[in-house]
């Protein structure tokens, strides 16, 4: 069966879709401005469970996984469309009420305005459209095609803590404001991720990266949506991946922890390219960032090679699919 991917890239090929296959579309606006658009659509049940999160958590999270997208284009959020399919029986609840609080907490710290959208009545299962639009200079966009062959790979943050998060969760934990430091932690990765908006900015106005992509599927999916736009490959260093500090009471294995991170998805941190002299002039800078240098891009066509100790692997794309 093939994967929603596989169907976006049939019909961006078929229909002619010049505009469709990064984080967001870019689409001028003036003369020295472009506008980045971008939509997310959440399912109860498939993207979110009501048993697992509060109100507030889950409209935090539909605008924050569209602010990540914006961020993966070095732009600055402005403005949002959200419309929400809600069932009878929730919407006699405080559900909408308090999941509106928490997408305007987070849209204050970005200073997002709520422009539009819509609400209607779905059968049974909760649907969330978020669409969010960011400005950035004219051309100066970061797309995922712009990797070149002998570039340094980089991520921001730490990996894996979202996959944590969600194990705990599949494994009939539920969050509490009283938690272990640790489960907290993980616990808040998978339910509220924050959006990396000043990264990519800074990235961008800066002239670092050379291509960009969000970490919202999974390392070894979303590198290889990169390698993939940019025809090229990779090699990714196991040793060098940032793993998130807190998985270790869950893995405390090297295998579990990698499998988080690289498989384990919604991380919403920045997988980003950057020209190596670029970097060699910039270093310090990089280590204040706390970046990780995590591979390089290859020129072995869209093959991504996972190299441990002086063992070397194809890493096959197993993130998050829909399909």
């Amino acid at each position: 069966m093939k994967s929603e991917f596989e169907f976006i890239e049939n019909l961006r090929t078929r229909y002619s879709l010049p505009k469709i296959g990064d984080d967001c579309a870019v689409l001028p606006k003036d003369s020295k401005t472009d506008l980045v658009m971008t939509t997310d659509l959440l399912v109860e049940d498939i993207d979110f469970k009501l048993e697992w999160s509060k109100p507030e958590f889950i409209g935090h999270k539909a605008l924050a996984v569209s602010l990540s997208d914006v961020a993966a284009m070095g732009a600055k959020p402005v403005w949002s469309l959200l419309s929400i399919g809600i069932p009878e029986a929730v919407w006699k609840t405080d559900f909408v009420e308090r999941f509106y609080a928490g997408w305007f907490a987070l849209a204050k710290k970005f200073n997002v305005e709520l422009v539009g959208g819509d609400v209607s009545r779905t059968p049974d299962k909760i649907v969330i459209d978020s669409i969010v639009a960011g400005e950035v200079k004219k051309g100066k966009a970061i797309l995922r095609s712009g990797a070149g062959v002998g570039d340094l790979i980089f991520v921001t943050g730490e990996l894996g803590g979202a996959a944590g998060g969600l194990k705990l969760l599949k494994d009939g934990s539920q969050y509490n404001s009283d938690e272990k430091i640790w489960r907290k932690h993980l616990f808040l990765k998978q339910l509220q991720p924050f959006p990396q908006v000043s990264d990519g900015r800074y990235l961008r106005e800066n002239n670092f990266a050379t291509a960009m992509i969000d970490l919202s599927d999974g390392l070894s999916s979303d590198l290889s949506h990169l390698c993939r736009a940019s025809k090229v490959g990779a090699k990714i260093f196991a040793d060098k991946i940032p793993f998130d500090k807190k998985l270790k009471p869950i893995a405390e294995s090297f295998d579990d922890k990698i499998d988080f991170a690289l498989h384990g998805g919604e991380d919403y941190e920045l997988l980003f390219t950057v020209n190596p002299k670029k970097y060699f002039q910039a270093e310090n800078e990089f280590k204040k960032c706390k970046f990780s240098h995590i591979g390089e891009i290859t020129a072995n066509g869209e093959i991504i090679e996972l190299i441990s100790g002086e063992k070397s692997q194809i890493l096959q794309p197993k993130g998050f699919r829909h399909f």
